[in-house]
């Protein structure tokens, strides 16, 4: 049963009001900040949201630019990129995998990766990055040759 709602004697759904005090934000990327010293642009959503358990990252790389980090890996932390423009291309130790528009990716803990827009790209790449926990559990990663 949804938390909003309830059900009549017969059966019939019954919406309740939402109370007074409930989080719900709409947030344009435009309006965000860009975070200064990034190689890419970078604009925090869930800082508008307010969430505290998940991250989430507007991003626009050009031609040549990482999106954000070099080549790392999590602890914890799992990931999602949605390409909401453009193609994203991910390097992993076994593979580079191109992600095209409206196209998801999904990074679990402990699987190094480095997303990035080629130098050799003809357009920027947008997307939105979702991490779960927010925790800082990022580690470099340098691959074998």
């Amino acid at each position: 049963m949804h938390p909003l709602a309830s059900v009549s004697d017969d059966g019939l759904f019954i919406p309740v009001s939402i109370p007074r005090g409930m989080g719900y934000h709409v947030i344009d990327p435009d309006e965000l900040a860009t975070v200064p010293d990034r190689p890419c642009e970078l604009r925090r959503v869930s800082e508008a949201a307010g969430f505290e358990r998940m991250a989430a990252n507007w991003f626009r790389a050009a031609p040549g630019e990482d999106v954000p980090l070099a080549y790392h890996y999590h602890d914890d932390q799992e990931e999602l990129f949605y390409v909401i423009e453009g193609t994203l291309h991910v390097e992993t130790p076994d593979e580079t995998f191109e992600v095209t528009e409206g196209s998801l990716f999904a990074v679990e803990p402990d699987s190094p990766q480095r997303a990035h827009n080629p130098a050799d790209a003809d357009d920027p790449v947008t997307l939105l990055a979702v991490g779960a926990p927010a925790v800082d559990d990022v580690h470099p990663y340098e691959p074998e040759e």
